[in-house]
């Protein structure tokens, strides 16, 4: 049999029937009447409970794992309304898909990170591939996430995914496993089987104005950038009503750090998003540590170096292929690479060039995310305003 894999969208307002077109237009695409495993992306237009209730049901319950996001990717469509559902619907006798949840990360990212790690424990085989991680894009600290999986597994695992979206208002995200709709928690899913699994990365963003230093942080806040308060930093970049307006400034705003020594043949930069900040407390939040004493940069989205970005990872995933053809790609895009940076028309234009790279074809599914999850050198590693792709091959 192999592996059998389609995908299926809907912009349905009713969220069963959305559901329920998506299911079947994915189903039609893999010529199954019953898939082994479900991976379900969608935007908060949707009633979230009912729609993963509906897609478990058409689906005859199988696993399914997945969160929201701000918009969806799959071939020829890039959409970033409230209404997008992509569904991805596998069956394999070659590779197997085991998925857990926990909740918990902004009490303790790291207990939930040994809590999901411990209840993948017993599954994790010789022939695991990866970790698939969906988590909640607003209270996640993902090293610390990291620390508590690493903890807990017996040997080193590569994990790719993705932070989930909201909407523009930033008010929450949700996490799908099986019939279980969570906030504040994390989704993995293990790959194992006669699979191989190649990915790459590509942020384009520029420096803008000097480098900096941490000079005061604790876990993942930053309260002064070279000895001044982060505010009066910021204020050189923005203005008052810009940081007023802290949800929309952050989408073309962000930070860089440097990027470790290893990994500089790639990008001199890692970049951060600042999910929220504390003006009472005078802190901007990251997703990931900081360490006082690291240098740092404001950074902007630059579209020539986006595209560049786009042949570069076209270019690393077909060498990694060896003219092999890919059985799944998944695609985690940040938003913030999305329409409010390059429109609509350009945005659609980049994506069908990455695609007509790698395979057009192809079981293609993404989505637009509040972070990335790839590997920088050996290390597991979080992103932000990055395009990671993986194919499983």
């Amino acid at each position: 049999m192999g592996t059998q894999a389609g995908v299926g969208i809907s912009h349905l307002r009713n969220v069963t029937h959305a559901a329920k077109e998506a299911v079947q237009k994915a189903l039609t695409d893999a010529n199954i009447d019953q898939p082994d495993f479900v991976f379900l992306f969608a935007s908060l237009g949707y009633d979230q409970q009912k729609l993963v209730q509906t897609v478990r049901q058409a689906t005859g319950n199988c696993p399914l794992a997945g969160c929201s996001g701000q918009g969806i990717i799959v071939q020829n469509e890039a959409d970033e309304s409230n209404f997008s559902i992509a569904v991805m619907v596998i069956r394999s006798d070659e590779i197997r898909f085991t998925n857990r949840y926990a909740i918990g990360l902004k009490e303790n990212a790291t207990e939930v990170g040994k809590t999901i790690a411990s209840k993948l424990h017993a599954d994790l085989s010789d022939d695991t591939q990866a970790m698939f991680l969906f988590t909640d894009g607003i209270t996640v600290n993902f090293d610390r996430l990291r620390e508590g999986i690493e903890t807990v597994l017996s040997r080193s695992l590569l994990i790719l995914g993705g932070a989930a979206g909201s909407d523009t208002e930033m008010r929450e995200t949700f996490q799908y496993c099986d019939d279980q709709v969570l906030s504040d928690g994390v989704v993995a899913t293990l790959i194992s089987g006669d699979c191989k699994i190649t990915w790459a990365l590509n942020h384009g963003c520029l420096p803008i104005g000097y480098e900096r230093k941490i000079t005061r942080a604790e876990g993942n806040r930053i309260y002064e950038l070279d000895h001044q308060p982060v505010f009066d930093v910021l204020r050189e970049y923005l203005t008052d009503e810009e940081i007023a307006a802290w949800d929309r400034t952050i989408v073309a705003f962000c930070f860089g750090l440097k990027a470790p020594t290893e990994a500089q043949a790639q990008d001199e930069l890692v970049i951060r998003y600042l999910p929220s900040k504390d003006e009472v407390a005078g802190s901007v939040t990251l997703q990931t540590e900081v360490s006082e004493g690291s240098s740092i940069w404001i950074t902007r989205r630059d579209v020539e170096k986006i595209t560049q970005g786009i042949d570069l990872i076209a270019q690393q995933v077909k060498a990694q292929l060896q003219d092999q053809p890919a059985k799944l790609i998944f695609q985690f895009d940040c938003y913030g690479r999305g329409k409010s940076v390059l429109g609509e028309m350009q945005k659609l234009q980049l994506e069908q060039r990455l695609q007509q790279q790698v395979g057009a074809t192809l079981p293609w599914i993404g989505l637009y995310t509040h972070g990335e999850i790839a590997p920088l050198q050996n290390k597991n590693s979080f992103h932000n305003y990055t395009l990671v792709l993986a194919a499983i091959y």
